[in-house]
């Protein structure tokens, strides 16, 4: 068996937590014979709910899992990582304006990004989930100089994930049979959830998913607002946010940077967009299709993009260089 790796996980005491460290802790993420050190940070208040996260997590008597360290210090939390998954941000509350939720967490990220450049090492992946994910994502990475760009990334899995199941669920198809949807931009309601390079496999044959659902005003209109709003929706339903399809969005993604994507396909993250063929400004965390290989993910190139795209990747574009220029000002 090799080395244990360190995982960090913020945020630990959390409900996404609660549903995500069970699946990294018995292999399902990093690997089933990969050793881990698990390594939970939450804010002070929290330590006595995290004591019982560990005790949880000792009593499922995991072979995989070497140590579980609880801790509300940042020196401790981003110690010599493997990999950082940064859950943990200021929720919204009623009557908080957005630019009040940015000025809130670009203090966390801009903290975070500081201790990971001090403490972590220099090859660590980081995962950031807690929202506005790609600015906080942004921020943390400028505020670790050392380590490469592209290690830092934001999750708009759950948001691809959504879209292949409306899909899948659509045609009739499990949701595997639905291929290369694409989630550009913000992880906010502007993103856009694009099914034209989608593959849906229908009895056996691969056809485009426009084929495959026969209805283009759906796939145009209500397809786009349900994964747009779809967070918002479980909110009103359960009293709660998604943390059960969150969990499984983060490991499908760390998953994925881990061991590669599959062979012909694609999935959907927020990475750095300098360098971009889709005319996206640079300096943006903008969510594009990415291939992952070696543990170095690449832009898909190449995708023929019409009209009607342009204008929802242009505007999921505009208020990401608003979000950044707002959260830059706090940090000057």
């Amino acid at each position: 068996m090799s080395d244990p790796i360190r995982v960090l996980v913020t945020g630990a005491a959390g409900q996404i937590a609660y549903s995500l460290l069970y699946n990294i802790a018995k292999g399902d993420v990093f690997g089933k014979d990969q050793p881990l050190v698990l390594v939970l940070l939450d804010i002070t208040p929290m330590l006595p709910v995290l004591d019982g996260v560990v005790m949880e997590l000792q009593d499922c008597a995991l072979p995989l899992l070497r140590e579980v360290i609880p801790t509300d210090k940042e020196e401790v939390a981003f110690k010599d990582l493997d990999a950082a998954i940064l859950v943990g941000s200021m929720p919204r509350k009623e009557g908080m304006e957005r630019k009040d939720l940015l000025k809130a967490n670009v203090k966390i990220f801009k903290s975070q990004g500081a201790a990971l450049d001090k403490y972590a090492k220099k090859t660590v992946k980081v995962l950031v989930v807690g929202n506005p994910a790609n600015t906080n994502c942004l921020i943390a990475s400028k505020s670790a100089p050392s380590i490469p760009k592209e290690n830092f990334s934001c999750l708009t899995r759950l948001d691809h994930n959504r879209a292949r199941s409306q899909v899948a669920i659509r045609v009739g198809v499990p949701a595997d049979n639905v291929k290369d949807v694409i989630i550009w931009g913000n992880h906010s309601s502007t993103q856009y959830p694009d099914v034209h390079h989608a593959k849906v496999k229908v009895q056996g044959k691969e056809i485009g998913a426009y084929e495959a659902v026969k209805d283009d005003g759906w796939l145009k209109g209500d397809f786009i607002s349900t994964v747009q709003q779809r967070g918002a929706a479980v909110i009103k339903a359960r009293k709660l946010s998604s943390a059960m399809s969150a969990a499984k969005a983060i490991s499908d993604h760390m998953r994925d940077i881990w061991f590669g994507t599959p062979e012909g396909e694609f999935i959907s993250m927020g990475v750095i967009s300098d360098g971009n063929s889709y005319g996206i400004p640079s300096d943006l965390i903008y969510s594009f299709p990415v291939v992952i290989k070696n543990k170095t993910w690449t832009i898909v190139d190449g995708l023929a993009i019409n009209d009607f795209s342009r204008g929802k990747m242009d505007a999921t574009a505009k208020e990401l260089v608003e979000e950044r220029d707002t959260a830059l000002e706090f940090i000057a």
